[in-house]
């Protein structure tokens, strides 16, 4: 299978607006976003904030935009709630990524954090995996891949995330060990070195678990900056940690070769959290784009 059919690049909607921090991009209208995602070469684009959750409503939307739906973020409460509950408060986000066309659902965990806006704690407050019971865990999370794949199709991507209970190399290396090779994770590039996680390691070690790519990159200077002061994670945020592919440390180049390689099927997304006033979205979108034609040729 050719590169380009094995292979499809899509856009978040962050470069646009944030999904946490209202201010930042707050005033861009979706169609906006999606006019801009098409114009800059965009194959596809994420689920966002703003999104209407309603086949009827959103599917014209793409189609005028001529985009398709990549995947869409969950808020997972499994370190909190039974696999039952989950399941049946997944369903209706499950139900439009699968009547859209996606493959992928995109899942972080949200339980076992910290009490009222947790995103706003310094980064050292970041809730341990250790702190939960793995194996009872684990368990609840390969029933959940199960039971979405056969329901709807949906391969579940697990993100390891700063702020919750996967994201240091050793989270993430116990819960891959811990879980069936059905459980996904998102390769976030950006996510991944801020946590100080070696890209090159889960690609050697786990690229059979890569079910979803995000393109992100992470300016020197600010991580530098976040780790000494401990700042939060809307504080990194806000100072421009996150950037798109080429504008900070990632080295991409193994990622670059995976992507070629080997077997994956699926979408790249390029990721950025940054403020749309100082990197305008259209412009920001269409240098990551023009990057990726180059370094991967797609």
């Amino acid at each position: 299978m050719s590169l380009s059919k094995r292979i499809h690049v899509g856009v978040s909607p962050l470069s646009w607006t944030n999904d946490v921090l209202e201010d930042l991009g707050g005033d861009i209208p979706l169609e906006t976003c999606l006019e801009e995602a098409a114009i800059a070469g965009y194959e596809g684009i994420k689920l966002g904030h703003k999104f209407p959750r309603t086949i009827h409503k959103l599917q014209p939307l793409l189609s005028n935009a001529k985009l398709k739906l990549a995947s869409g973020w969950f808020n997972g409460f499994l370190a909190e709630r039974s696999f039952e509950e989950e399941l049946e408060a997944v369903h209706d986000h499950a139900l439009l990524l699968k009547s859209l066309g996606a493959k992928v659902i995109v899942y972080g965990e949200c339980g076992a954090m910290l009490g009222g806006a947790p995103l706003d704690k310094p980064l050292s407050l970041s809730p341990a995996l250790k702190n939960i019971s793995l194996e009872h865990y684990a368990q609840k999370v390969n029933n959940l891949a199960v039971s979405l794949l056969k329901i709807y199709g949906l391969r579940l991507a697990y993100h390891h995330h700063l702020m919750m209970v996967v994201e240091t190399k050793e989270e993430l290396e116990a819960f891959l060990e811990a879980t069936d090779d059905l459980v996904g994770i998102v390769l976030d590039c950006g996510h991944a070195t801020a946590a100080g996680i070696d890209i090159n390691w889960v690609l050697e070690n786990y690229g059979n678990r890569v079910a979803h790519i995000h393109l992100k990159d992470v300016r020197g200077d600010v991580l530098d900056n976040v780790i000494n002061n401990d700042l939060s994670f809307n504080d990194a945020v806000r100072k421009g940690l996150f950037a798109v592919p080429g504008d900070g440390i990632v080295n991409y180049s193994k990622v670059i070769d995976f992507v070629k390689d080997s077997n994956y099927e699926g979408w790249i997304i390029i990721e950025a959290e940054q403020d749309s006033e100082s990197a305008p979205p259209l412009e920001t979108v269409k240098k990551a784009r023009a990057w990726v034609q180059k370094e991967i040729g797609i």
